[in-house]
């Protein structure tokens, strides 16, 4: 059972606070608890699974204050399964970060089952500014019932990171050979249908360079437009372009927002509105996920939302579609976002993210269609994992799930012009394709040559 740090023994100092630390598993001493001085010590290992970066990461500040305390090394790769890893190294304690969604929380579980009871094992929120468990004990209805809270305790954990001292003592080479160039081919190879992306370079480098760097950097020149702009597709220019670094960990959530608060003063509305998406919006989603278990299926929505899906269940739809129509993009409406979901299954999950404000727009509609175009709500929650649980006057169909139709879209933003906007990219990212698909044929075929050459 997962407690949280400041009621336990095992963790007597540490630089990071001590609610933002779980301790999944506490290890058992069967005999005084060795000094820093002592050398029978075991390693402290750092999982990094969400939280993908070095700088400003709570996990890895904790990993190596611990090592540092205890003076043991910090390892941070395993090799096959932690668990085996722990217990080939002779690990103390095993640091890793949060994460909400079902199938990391199950795998932790079993680890802690797995582990000797001489291994220590603390979870810490690295991903949001307020941990997840100190912002709110339950589920949250909504982001006007979690911002108080997470405003309340702001001034407590939104503070600057300590410095990532060096390792006291460093882990001893070993003669395990890694053969990264295989590895990374064989992730190549997998992904050879996905084109490379030009417009996101990956790494915490490039990260802090969208955040504020002196080119394109967004709160050094674009963030001025952000409150009036994020909404609308055809200015993609009017959003951090942080999405993509949020998501993976290699940026900081705090961070970005301790970044944004020290240019709050030029641009106050504007800051808000980030700082509300940033922070609140954020935090609101990894609430619902870590309270609600049921929280991709229709039984995680709140009682009245699926109450008037089940009324509304067997009302008469004007078009019925099979999941196979909606891949293909097979549908009456003008506006088709299915043809826009078939090139982010084509060309890669990223191709969302250059398109994340008309995602969000789009999801607002189309999420909705989706009831009138298949048989039960179940369906189509099925095939877009998405319900808006907020309450709105009741029509066929959609019974009290507010509703939202094609002129509705074009009030908000020019629909043709954003067409006409994804048709080019969509364009540009098939020539690419194309040129790539060339390249590597008259790589193959130079190689073939050779071979030819070499044999004659």
């Amino acid at each position: 059972m997962a407690t949280a740090a400041a009621s336990s023994s095992i963790i007597e100092s540490t630089a990071v606070q001590l609610r933002r630390i779980r301790v999944l598993k506490e290890r058992i001493h069967h005999h005084p608890p060795p000094s820093s001085s002592s050398s029978n010590v075991g390693p402290v290992v750092y999982w990094m699974f969400r939280d993908q970066r070095l700088r400003d990461n709570w996990a890895l500040i904790h990993a190596v204050d611990q090592a540092n305390r205890l003076n043991v090394p910090v390892a941070g790769e395993a090799t096959e399964t932690i668990p085996s890893f722990l217990k080939e190294c002779g690990a103390s304690l095993l640091v890793t970060d949060f994460s909400p969604l079902r199938q990391v929380r199950g795998w932790k579980e079993e680890i802690s089952k797995r582990v000797s009871d001489s291994v220590s094992i603390h979870e810490v929120d690295a991903h949001n500014v307020v941990p997840i468990w100190v912002a709110s004990d339950k589920l949250e209805y909504g982001a006007r019932t979690i911002r108080r809270k997470i405003n309340r305790l702001l001034p407590d954990y939104l503070i600057d990171f300590p410095t990532l001292k060096p390792q006291s003592r460093k882990w001893p080479s070993t003669n395990r050979f890694i053969d990264w160039k295989m590895l990374i081919e064989n992730v190549v190879r997998k992904g050879a249908e996905v084109p490379e992306i030009e417009w996101c370079e990956p790494g915490e480098v490039a990260a802090l360079e969208t955040l504020m760097g002196n080119n394109k950097g967004f709160l050094t020149t674009r963030i001025k437009n952000y409150s009036a702009d994020r909404n609308n597709p055809l200015k993609p220019e009017g959003l951090s372009g942080l999405s993509p670094y949020l998501h993976f960990g290699q940026i900081s959530a705090q961070r970005c927002a301790l970044e944004a608060c020290k240019v709050r003063k030029v641009n106050p509305q504007a800051v808000d509105a980030f700082l509300e998406e940033l922070i609140v919006r954020r935090e609101l989603a990894d609430n619902f996920c870590y309270y609600q278990v049921h929280y991709d299926s229709l039984q995680g929505a709140w009682d009245w939302a699926r109450k008037t899906l089940m009324d509304h269940a067997s009302d008469k739809r004007e078009h019925l579609y099979t999941k196979e129509q909606l891949e293909k993009a097979q549908t009456a409406d003008p506006v088709n976002y299915y043809t826009f979901l078939m090139n982010i299954l084509k060309h890669g999950f990223l191709y969302i993210l250059t398109f994340f404000q008309l995602w969000n727009a789009s999801q607002m509609y189309w999420a909705k269609k989706i009831l009138e175009w298949t048989s039960s709500p179940e369906e189509a929650l099925e095939i877009a994992i998405n319900l808006n649980d907020k309450g709105w006057q009741e029509r066929a169909v959609f019974g009290k799930i507010r509703y939202m139709n094609y002129a509705g879209c074009k009030r908000k933003f020019n629909v043709d012009g954003y067409i006409a906007y994804v048709k080019r990219l969509v364009g540009d990212i098939k020539k690419r394709k194309g040129q790539a698909l060339l390249n590597n044929k008259a790589k193959q075929l130079t190689n073939i040559q050779r071979l030819h050459t070499k044999a004659n």
